[in-house]
């Protein structure tokens, strides 16, 4: 069944303070699309608005899940989780002084989610056997590594047929980022994940991405595949800082 979001005419920001300025972009069912530019160009903002954490001023916002149509505009956070779709946030959000167990369980609150929750906990110690190895550890104590593996891990507890990620690269060593972008091309191969993954690092995250957008000052200057935008020395150049 399919899952998909498409974005038509998007405009947000906070406040008086307008950020994004008429987006327009689609992200098709079991592709990895990645959401590409510096810092300050509306990336967060834009996933945030999908996740419902801020509410678009103007346009549409809609995902398809399992076949069903679902406009997001206007509904809460937790009515787009329960939906089926998770957010891996910026700086990951984890809750600290809770044992990496119980951080797992707390991602699997939506009803759906319960039914099969053994059976995701084995798939993320399979993918992150340190996680496995760490269970009763408090995730506060956790390297900055080892707690984006807790993040990625506790959106996949939510059961989730999209997966919204915001820069999963960050404060990360370059082995270390390798790794989760490795991870996360392998979750998209085995459980047919939609994925929209905003992010800086360019080299890494066309590995496994399908397509990209490339947003600067919270307007879409250029689009295509993969292939495309490696070949663009000029949109490496002057939107990417490659």
């Amino acid at each position: 069944m399919a899952n998909s979001i498409s974005i038509k005419g998007l405009r947000a920001g906070y406040g008086s303070i307008q950020v994004l300025h008429g987006i327009d972009l689609h992200i098709a069912d079991g592709k990895i699309v990645a959401l590409l530019g510096t810092n300050g160009n509306g990336k967060s903002t834009l996933i945030k608005c999908i996740a419902g954490l801020i509410r678009p001023t103007e346009g549409r916002v809609s995902a398809v899940i399992d076949d069903v149509e679902h406009d997001l505009v206007g509904l809460a956070a937790e009515e787009i989780v329960n939906l089926g779709i998770a957010l891996v946030p910026e700086g990951r959000h984890l809750f600290p002084r809770l044992t990496v167990q119980e951080n797992l369980f707390l991602g699997a609150s939506r009803p759906k989610a319960r039914l099969v929750q053994e059976e995701n906990l084995a798939l993320c110690f399979e993918l992150f056997p340190k996680l496995y190895e760490r269970t009763k550890q408090l995730a506060g104590s956790m390297s900055g590594g080892e707690q984006q593996m807790l993040a990625l891990a506790r959106a996949l507890m939510s059961a989730p047929r999209i997966l919204l990620i915001d820069e999963p690269s960050v404060g990360l060593a370059p082995i270390i980022v390798k790794q989760m972008i490795d991870k996360i091309g392998e979750l998209k191969e085995r459980k047919g994940l939609t994925v929209l993954m905003a992010e800086q690092n360019f080299t890494q995250t066309m590995r496994i991405a399908d397509s990209g957008y490339v947003i600067v000052h919270g307007e879409i200057r250029y689009e295509g595949s993969s292939a495309e935008l490696r070949d663009n020395d000029l949109v490496r150049q002057l939107y990417l800082g490659v």
